[in-house]
């Protein structure tokens, strides 16, 4: 196998969430009908609410990221029920973030955007915001763990992809 380069650890980490996202998209299936929107523990009490939240954050910082200017008005959404649609949609945020970190140079990470909080704009370093969305995600997939294993599933493995020893095979194709 030949050893991954690591030129660009933004570009990784944003890999790491769209292989973590697809993995978990795709367990998403074996849920027994109507599980995915069923009451579950965790702090927005189904995996659908769980699985759009993170969606939705996703959206915010992206825009944020982008300069894109829709601010907080992205949350002026209705909840998306059907797993599948909502996994095609992560995966167009993903992409779009992995396209953002491929692009990323030192002089943009020192920088800082606005982002649209109730109090009013607040400016926020790049690189801070790259972190944070990443962390906001392994947070959140945590709980949907928990979601899984109360809907009687086995929750996927999301943390075999860095390492070489251990990686699983589905993570090679984001490397």
């Amino acid at each position: 196998m030949e050893q991954p380069t690591w030129e660009n650890p933004w570009l990784k980490m944003a890999l790491n969430n769209a292989w973590a996202n697809a993995t978990l998209y795709r367990a998403l299936k074996a849920l027994p009908e109507g599980a995915f929107t069923a009451p579950r523990p965790g702090f927005f009490g189904s995996l659908s609410r769980t699985m759009n939240h993170i969606y939705e954050v996703d959206l915010y910082y992206l825009d944020a990221l982008a300069e894109g200017g829709r601010g907080r008005s992205v949350y002026a959404r209705d909840d998306v029920p059907d797993a599948a649609a909502l996994g095609m949609m992560q995966a167009e945020a993903d992409m779009q973030f992995a396209t953002i970190c491929s692009q990323i140079t030192p002089e943009r990470l020192a920088t800082s955007v606005p982002t649209e909080r109730p109090e009013g704009p607040v400016f926020e370093n790049v690189a801070a915001l790259i972190l944070h969305l990443v962390q906001h995600q392994i947070h959140h997939r945590g709980q949907a763990h928990v979601q899984f294993s109360d809907a009687g599933v086995a929750p996927p493995q999301l943390d075999d992809f860095y390492l070489e020893f251990g990686r699983v095979p589905s993570a090679e194709a984001y490397w």
